[in-house]
């Protein structure tokens, strides 16, 4: 059978996109910007067709969603919230209590946001009990994921199914919709997490606040002085046998790495050091290396260039906090940080920062590169050598969690109160139908900004704008799909494998199959692959597509198996010193229940002949 070339343009597309999601060779956004582009070049989309995601329904909703939560995390609300857990000395309890805290706040507001707010608390609360963090981590992020799907504004994945639906076929969901069997699956996994999951969890060891331990293995970028060991070792033997535990990843010369069998490490190179960071800093010792002083942070009067002012000058900072006390701090770059994707050298983070990064952890840690070259990548924990007064300015950048000094901003009750009336002010006129959700949810922005309780620089930081680009590039996909024919075809393939096993079976088939994505790539992506081959395969069975579409929407919102298949995977991943098996070991079983239970409860909440 001959294709039609659009259809054989679109698919090359879409199979470039899925390799380049899987490979993560560029961001997220880039990828989607990247399809979008190609489809209105290559003539399969128009110019409105292309440029429609940035006016989708979906898109808006998820800008105003991040700007709604923003207002309360920035006014101490969720920290309120969270400040329970530090009470709580039962580690049954604990658990349990923060389960409930975590599915409260979710469901309503991005789970990411929830989880970059819970994760030092539940850090604090776990040292200060002696209890490993990585029986907590795992917890925190797969409840976040499962509370999304118990509203339609709980992820972006809902809305984003909702508005394909809408345009397509006139089929939606309303506020509400989704909460009954959200409410059974979230039951599900909190059930799984307390029993079967916990004896599974793994135990990464109990924090030690009096030996100041950090987060996981750390690479670190070490100068060798002329009276160093190891001057004249040749580089991959250059490691005495009596350094344990430390790997040696590299040694640089003027950045470059150095080979030959004839090379031997001289004074002046760099090596890269990969271990956990007492480790690191007793190899450090033992063979005299330095930190490299070309990221050495600047202190304030250097800075300021008053670095020879006069005594009076002095005398004015005399009581002011002292840059030359020194500090460990260890900062997890955020998702949607302004740091992604850039390097250290290029955003001048020591003169930026008055602080020098001396050790990156991070889940790829084949670094080859001298640590100022390196790409950050959300999740990435930065281990900073800074002076006591620039740590304020650490924890006041969105685009860090400081996690070593397990601070939080103060709660601002009256803000904080009014931040969250606003919000749910917002969800009640939409569920109510007093409004559309996207004009209150502009509505409550609007109301934050000139209320004075977000200002408009702080409601433009608090938007995730790889998600928004994201969505904005990938929506003409799914359009490409459906106009191509593409989508139709698949589903026709489909039906011609389970169509006699009856809709049940596609059920199955449709869940399982945007899981597997979403393992894989972007939950938003994969959503945006399977929504047209949904509503195709419903349209050709004759049965009401809602059952199908909650079954895409659920799988998209909850990954579990693996540490990059989701945002608030590889933040604990990072923070708990998981292995990727972890989540093979914990996910995998939690993936294939509710797979089960959607086959089971999904048709009898949404029949597939109401």
């Amino acid at each position: 059978m001959d294709l039609p070339l659009e259809l054989l343009t679109t698919v090359a597309v879409m199979l470039v996109a899925v390799y380049l999601f899987i490979t993560e060779k560029f961001r997220v956004d880039v990828v989607a910007l990247l399809v979008m582009t190609a489809l209105l070049v290559l003539g399969v989309i128009s110019l409105p067709e292309a440029l429609s995601g940035f006016s989708n329904q979906a898109t808006v909703m998820v800008a105003c969603m991040f700007v709604l939560s923003g207002a309360l995390k920035a006014n101490g609300a969720l920290v309120a919230i969270g400040e329970l857990l530090s009470r709580i000395r039962w580690r049954w309890l604990f658990l349990l209590v923060m389960l409930c805290l975590v599915v409260s706040v979710a469901a309503f507001i991005n789970n990411t946001a929830t989880v970059a707010v819970f994760l030092p608390l539940v850090l604090m609360a776990t040292a200060a009990n002696g209890w490993a963090p990585s029986k907590f981590l795992i917890p925190l992020s797969y409840i976040s994921q499962t509370a999304g799907v118990c509203t339609l504004i709980g992820t972006s994945t809902n809305l984003l199914v909702d508005s394909m639906a809408r345009d397509s076929a006139g089929v939606g969901f309303t506020i509400f919709e989704f909460a009954p069997l959200g409410i059974i699956f979230v039951g599900i996994c909190a059930v799984y997490l307390l029993t079967v999951g916990w004896l599974v969890l793994p135990d990464r060891g109990t924090p030690d606040a009096d030996r100041d331990e950090h987060v996981g293995r750390f690479v670190a970028e070490l100068m060798v002085p002329a009276d160093s060991p190891l001057v004249g070792n040749a580089p991959r033997q250059a490691l005495p046998d009596s350094i344990d535990d430390v790997d040696l990843l590299e040694v640089l010369r003027r950045g470059a790495p150095v080979h030959g069998a004839e090379a031997s490490v001289e004074a002046g190179d760099r090596v890269l050091l990969r271990g956990d960071w007492p480790r690191i800093e007793a190899a450090r010792k033992a063979l005299k290396l330095r930190f490299d002083q070309r990221s050495r942070a600047p202190a304030r009067a250097s800075a300021n260039g008053d670095g020879d002012r006069g005594d009076k000058e002095k005398d004015k900072d005399k009581d002011a906090p002292r840059s030359d006390e020194r500090l460990h701090v260890e900062a997890m770059v955020a998702p949607g940080s302004h740091l992604i994707g850039r390097t250290l050298f290029g955003m001048r983070f020591a003169h930026t920062y008055r602080a020098s990064v001396h050790g990156i952890h991070r889940r790829q840690l084949a670094i080859r590169v001298p640590l100022d070259r390196v790409p950050l990548s959300v999740g990435d924990v930065l281990l900073l050598d800074a002076p006591a007064d620039a740590i304020d300015d650490l924890r006041a950048d969105p685009g860090m969690i400081v996690l070593g000094e397990r601070a939080q901003k103060r709660v601002k009750p009256r803000r904080a109160i009014a931040s969250a009336v606003i919000m749910f002010a917002a969800i009640g006129m939409a569920a109510l139908g007093w409004l559309p959700i996207v004009a209150s949810a502009l509505l409550g922005c609007l109301a934050l900004v000139a209320l004075r309780l977000l200002t408009p620089d702080e409601a433009y930081e608090s938007i995730d704008w790889q998600v928004i680009l994201l969505l904005a590039g990938i929506i003409p996909l799914g359009i490409a799909l459906q106009k191509t024919g593409g989508a139709s075809m698949a589903a026709d393939a489909l039906l011609n494998v389970l169509g006699p096993y009856g809709p049940l079976a596609t059920l199955a088939a449709i869940y399982l199959m945007t899981s597997a994505l979403t393992e894989v790539m972007s939950n938003n992506a994969s959503a945006v692959l399977v929504v047209p081959i949904a509503l195709a395969t419903a349209e050709s069975m004759g049965v009401d597509p809602k059952p199908l579409l909650i079954a895409v929407a659920f799988a998209a919102s909850t990954s579990f198996a693996t540490p990059i298949s989701y945002q608030t995977n590889t933040m604990v991943y990072t923070a708990g010193g998981y292995r990727f098996s972890d989540f093979v070991k914990v996910g995998m079983p939690l993936n294939i229940i509710f797979w089960i239970s959607a086959i089971i409860l999904i048709p009898r909440f949404f029949p597939f002949h109401p």
